[in-house]
This record gives structure tokens, sequence and C-alpha cells, in this order.
């Protein structure tokens, strides 16, 4: 007796299973690249964000007697010593922003751009300036203000 159950896949069974697979695969694909963009975002915020609170904390603590202040670039945010951020100075702390985020606008003092420095006061630990930083990715967008008392916070 011949047996009439052969085991296996056949090719037509192999194409509508990785048919089906290819689907699912562009479906889902999108939105994991989505999540990531979120989560890279939320973390350069974070990291932002405490870049400036370190620098105001290091001047109300009179760390070597220096004013402390933040430079802004489109692919860095970097932490100096004094009033004014000088390129490779021994003390800045550097601090990358990871792909694909990046720093899309900076505006303090009423003037914009894709750079800009803040520094805080040494006495009373305000800003010497406020304003405001957009980071972006691709899909989403982030706004961190600095207000005239020091105060910071993100949208």
């Amino acid at each position: 007796m011949a047996n009439l159950y052969k085991k296996g896949m056949s090719l037509v069974e192999l194409l509508i299973v990785f048919a089906v697979m290819s689907i699912i695969f562009l479906i889902v694909m999108p939105q994991f690249s989505k999540i990531r963009e979120s989560a890279v975002l939320k973390t350069t915020v974070g990291d932002t964000m405490s870049a400036i609170n370190k620098a105001k904390n290091n001047t109300l603590s009179s760390l070597n007697s220096s004013e402390y202040g933040v430079h802004f670039q489109s692919d860095r945010v970097i932490i100096f010593k004094g009033k004014i951020f000088s390129v490779g100075a021994l003390g800045n702390e550097t601090i990358n922003i990871n792909t694909p985020a990046t720093i899309s606008n900076v505006t303090l003092g009423g003037v914009s751009g894709t750079s800009g420095d803040v520094y805080f006061n040494r006495i009373l630990g305000v800003p010497s300036t406020t304003g405001s930083i957009t980071i972006s990715t691709s899909s989403f967008s982030k706004i961190i203000t600095i207000y005239p008392t020091g105060g910071v916070s993100s949208n």
C-alpha cells in the first residue's frame, strides 16, 4: 500500500510563507525605527538638560572659582569654563549627540541659528541669556527652554 501523505512542504507553500513573512516585516520595521528615534531623542534631551544643569551647578558651587557655560552645536553639547567658549580648551567636556538626533535650532537672546552659548552668573546662577534649543529627528522634535531663573524644561 502506497503512503498517501508526504511529509514536508511544497515549493508553493514555501513561497506563500515567505510572502506573508515579507509583508509582516514591511509593516513592522518602520515602527521599530520610530521607536528607536524616539528613544534617541529622549536620551539626547536628557543629556542636554543635564549638561545645562551641570554648568549651572558648577558655577553656583564656585568650582575652580569660575563661571561655567554650555556651547550648543548640531552634533554636540560642550560644557566650558568661563564666560567665553574656546574650541579645544582643556577643561571642555563634550557630550556627543547620537544620530539620528541633532540640535536643529538654537534661539538664545532672540538670535536663532544652529549654535549658541549660555553661561551662568557666579553669584546668582542666572543665565547670561535665555531661550530655547530644538532637538530633532526626522519624525520627532523637542524644545528645551532656559528660563531667566536658570531653570530648564522640555516640552
